[in-house]
């Protein structure tokens, strides 16, 4: 069976892309990585694909004079290297709707909260000024509103009492590098449709157990 083909596109270190390569080294894993591309030349997420063997191409928005140039040149090269999901992994620039529609559920973002709640930055600085017991991570389909379309996978995590931001912020990251391999194995399997504003799911363990925090 042919494996599912991504593009992964990046900003910075690639902590997500990482997991996406180990994943995609087992032999069983339904999915390949086609190319990797940053928007910043020189990010230690490309010295991780080229260590991995694979395309890794610097596409610098300074270079080009508007958004409409720069997502052209984005969106030829995903074409070329015939790729069929885009995993946005720390890619920290605002795509147009014109480019988000040419790739219309067939692109994933991972954002470190519970969506709806806590969409663009400083999501767990946040968390922790308002007292919630639980922050989170999600993956979704991408829409033209940031951090915003249906909702393949989540995970909520509880905050401990004495939780720093930078602790949570580790907490976190360990709870998204399962979920991105797990999600796209999802989709290349073919259990997971958009179906409205919502993801449908086929034969797949949604899980039965609730968390309180802090417990009773």
């Amino acid at each position: 069976m042919a494996k599912l083909r991504l593009g992964v596109m990046i900003s910075g270190s690639g902590t997500n892309l990482q997991a996406l390569i180990d994943a995609c080294s087992g032999p069983d894993y339904p999915a390949e990585i086609m190319v990797v591309i940053s928007n910043r030349p020189g990010v230690r997420g490309l010295e991780r694909a080229e260590q991995a063997g694979l395309k890794a191409v610097t596409i610098d928005h300074k270079a080009y004079e508007d958004k409409e140039t720069f997502e052209d040149a984005l969106h030829d090269c995903l074409s070329e290297h015939n790729v069929e999901l885009v995993c946005l992994a720390g890619f920290m620039r605002l795509l147009t709707s014109g480019f988000v529609n040419r790739w219309r559920d067939r692109m994933i973002n991972i954002h470190p909260s519970l969506l709806p709640s806590y969409k663009g930055l400083h999501t767990h600085a946040r968390a922790l000024e308002d007292g919630v017991r639980f922050a989170g991570c999600t993956i979704h389909y991408v829409r033209p509103e940031m951090d915003n379309g249906p909702i393949i996978m989540q995970a909520a995590i509880p905050i401990d009492a004495d939780e720093t931001e930078e602790s949570l912020i580790a907490k976190t990251l360990t709870y998204e590098h399962k979920m991105y391999p797990a999600a796209v194995k999802l989709i290349a399997q073919g259990k997971v449709r958009v179906a409205g504003n919502k993801v449908a799911f086929k034969d797949t363990d949604m899980g039965d157990t609730g968390i309180i925090s802090p417990l009773p």
